[in-house]
C-alpha cells in the first residue's frame, strides 16, 4: 500500500492524485504565471488511459510516493493473494523500455518478414526510438512504422501518436494502421479540427482531445492557424511519412517538421527516396532526428549516422534471402536508335537556331519566361510533332492581338508549319514503334499486351488513333486486342532515341 505524501516537485513518471482520482504524469511544463502545467493519463478504474490536463494553480495535486510504501504480510496459503497480485500487474505493465526485442509488432495481420523487423529494434536501441525509414518501394515501409507503433505503445511510449502523411495516402495509412495493427487513428482536416474546436473551451488545444491522430502535412502546414497549437501540444510520437518533402529549409513543411521533431520523444520519418544527391538535404532529415549527430551538412560519413536510418533496396541480402525469389528478373532496356526524318531534322535545326541557341542571343519569346518556352516547345516535339503542333496552336493563342508580339507570332507560324511538315510525312518513331509492336506479335486477334507511356498527352491520343489504325485494332472498345488509352506518365527520352523493354508477355515502350 502506498501513503499520499505533499511533495513539491512533480516529474514525468510519477503516479498523482487529483479529484480523487489516480493518474501518471507524462509531462510537466511550468506557465508563464508560475505554476505547474501537468499532462496525465488515468490509471484508477474511473479515469484508466484517460487523458488530462491539470494546473496546480487550480487543482490540488497530490503526489503518491514510493518512499512511503508500508509493507502488508500475505498470509494466505503459498502467498496466494501476493503471486496474484504480481501476475495481474506484469500482465498491465507495459513492456521494459530498455528491451529492444520485438514483442508483439511481428503479430499484426500480415506475413511475418525479419527484415521488416530491424527498423523498430534499432529504434528501440537508440537513447531516444528515432529513425529513418529509406527502405524501396515494395518493401514495406508502412508496415514497418506498424511495427514500431506497436512495440512503442507495448511499453507505454505510444499513447499520444502523431502521423503526417501527404492528403493522397492519408486513407490508406489509417486503413493499413487499423486493420493490421489495430491502432485507431482519427483523421483531422480543416473540418474536423474546426468541429473540435467548437466542443471544447476556447482555451483548450484542439489536438489534445483525441490521443491518436493523422492528418495531412496540407493541413497542418499553415502557420497562421495551427502553429500555436502545435507548439503547445506533447506527442509521445510522431511519424512523418513521405519525409522527402519537409527537406527544403524555409517552406512551411520543414519549418512544421522541425516543430514536431522538437515536441516528441519518438519520430519515425519515412521515405521511399530520402536522399536526392544533396548531402546538405539528407542532413536535414538527419537533424530532425537528431540535432548534434551532424557537424558539416557538407562532409559527413555514413558510419556517423548508421544508427539513425534503415536504407535497402530488392536486392539487400537481409532482403534477397527472404523475399528474392518473389521478385521477377528485370530485363535490361533494349534502345532502338531512330534516325529522323529531313522534316524532323528540319524542325530540330529550327528550335536550334531561333529558339534555343539563336545568333543574335535572344529567342524571340514575348514576355516572361524567355528562357522557358523555348525549351517547353522543344520537349514537345521530343514527344512528338503532334505535341509540338497543339503548343504551338496555344502559345498563338495566347499572344493574338499583342503587337509586341508580331516577331514571335511569325516564329511560331514558321515552327508550326514545319512540325505540320513533319506530321504528315510518318513520323521516324512511329514507324520504329510500329515495326518493334508488329515484331513482338502484337495485333488484331493477338494475346500480347504493350504498355506505351508518352510524355506528352497530346501525343497518347495521337498514338490511339494511330495504333489502332495501322494495327487494325479496335480504340478502347470491346472485342479483340482493344487499344484503350489511360492518363501518361512523365518519361524523359532522347530526340533520335526510342527506349523499349522487349519482353515476351509484356513490353513497355517510352515515347
Amino acid at each position: 500500500m502506498v501513503e499520499a505524501v505533499r511533495k513539491p516537485d512533480i516529474v514525468a513518471g510519477a503516479q498523482i492524485v487529483v479529484r480523487d482520482e489516480d493518474w501518471l504524469v507524462r509531462s510537466v511544463r511550468r506557465t508563464e504565471r508560475g505554476d505547474l502545467r501537468i499532462e496525465a493519463t488515468g490509471v484508477s478504474e474511473l479515469v484508466r488511459d484517460t487523458y488530462a490536463v491539470f494546473f496546480t494553480g487550480l487543482d490540488d495535486v497530490t503526489v503518491l510516493d514510493p518512499r512511503a510504501t508500508r509493507l502488508v504480510p500475505d498470509d494466505s496459503p503459498s502467498f496466494r493473494q501476493a503471486r496474484l497480485w504480481l501476475e495481474s500487474l506484469l500482465r498491465q505493465s507495459p513492456a521494459s523500455s530498455m528491451d529492444t526485442d520485438i514483442i508483439s509488432g511481428h503479430c499484426g495481420l500480415a506475413d511475418p518478414m525479419d527484415y521488416q523487423l530491424r527498423p523498430a529494434h534499432q529504434a528501440l536501441s537508440n537513447l531516444r526510438p528515432r529513425i529513418l525509414i529509406g527502405d524501396a518501394v515494395g518493401l514495406g515501409k508502412t508496415l514497418e512504422i506498424g511495427i514500431a507503433l506497436t512495440e512503442l505503445i507495448e511499453r507505454g511510449r505510444g499513447e499520444r501518436i502523431l502521423v503526417v502523411t501527404p492528403r493522397a495516402v492519408l486513407e490508406q495509412f489509417q486503413r493499413e494502421m487499423w486493420t493490421r495493427y489495430a491502432i485507431p487513428l482519427v483523421r483531422l482536416d480543416s473540418d474536423g479540427i474546426q468541429k473540435v474546436r467548437q466542443t471544447l473551451p476556447a482555451s483548450r488545444n484542439p489536438f489534445s482531445y483525441y490521443r491518436r491522430v493523422i492528418a495531412s502535412i496540407d493541413t497542418l502546414k499553415n502557420p497562421a492557424k495551427y502553429q500555436h497549437h502545435l507548439k503547445n501540444q506533447r506527442w509521445d510520437v510522431v511519424v512523418i511519412d513521405e519525409c522527402h518533402n519537409v527537406i527544403n529549409p524555409g517552406r512551411q513543411s520543414n519549418d512544421l517538421a522541425r516543430m514536431l521533431a522538437a515536441q516528441t520523444d519518438a519520430l519515425i520519418l519515412a521515405s521511399a527516396t530520402p536522399h536526392n544527391g544533396k548531402p546538405e538535404s539528407f542532413a536535414e532529415l538527419i537533424k530532425l532526428l537528431d540535432p548534434t549527430a551532424i557537424a558539416d551538412p557538407k562532409n559527413y560519413q555514413a558510419k556517423d549516422i548508421e544508427h539513425l536510418y534503415v536504407r535497402r533496396h530488392r536486392n539487400s541480402p537481409d532482403v534477397q534471402q527472404e523475399v528474392g525469389q518473389q521478385w521477377a528478373a528485370r530485363r535490361e532496356p533494349v534502345v532502338v536508335p531512330v534516325t529522323p526524318t529531313d522534316a524532323e531534322q528540319a524542325v530540330l535545326d529550327e528550335l536550334k537556331t531561333v529558339w534555343l541557341r539563336p545568333s543574335s542571343g535572344r529567342t524571340p519569346v514575348t514576355g516572361k519566361g524567355q528562357s522557358l518556352f523555348p525549351w517547353t516547345l522543344f520537349k514537345a516535339f521530343l514527344s512528338s510533332p503532334e505535341a509540338l503542333r497543339v503548343t504551338v496552336r496555344r502559345r498563338l493563342k495566347t499572344i493574338e492581338g499583342k503587337s509586341e508580339a508580331a516577331q514571335e507570332t511569325t516564329a511560331l507560324q514558321r515552327l508550326g508549319e514545319l512540325a505540320e511538315e513533319a506530321h504528315r510525312n510518318d513520323p521516324s518513331k512511329l514507324e520504329a514503334l510500329l515495326e518493334h509492336l508488329t515484331a513482338i506479335g502484337v495485333g488484331r486477334n493477338s494475346d500480347t499486351r504493350v504498355v506505351v507511356f508518352t510524355e506528352r498527352i497530346q501525343t497518347l491520343e495521337w498514338l490511339e488513333i494511330e495504333l489502332a489504325k495501322r494495327l487494325k485494332m479496335k480504340s478502347g472498345g470491346s472485342g479483340a486486342a482493344p487499344l484503350t488509352r489511360r492518363c501518361p506518365s512523365t518519361t524523359y527520352v532522347a530526340a533520335s532515341v526510342l527506349s523499349t523493354s522487349a519482353g515476351k508477355e509484356t513490353t513497355g515502350a517510352r515515347r
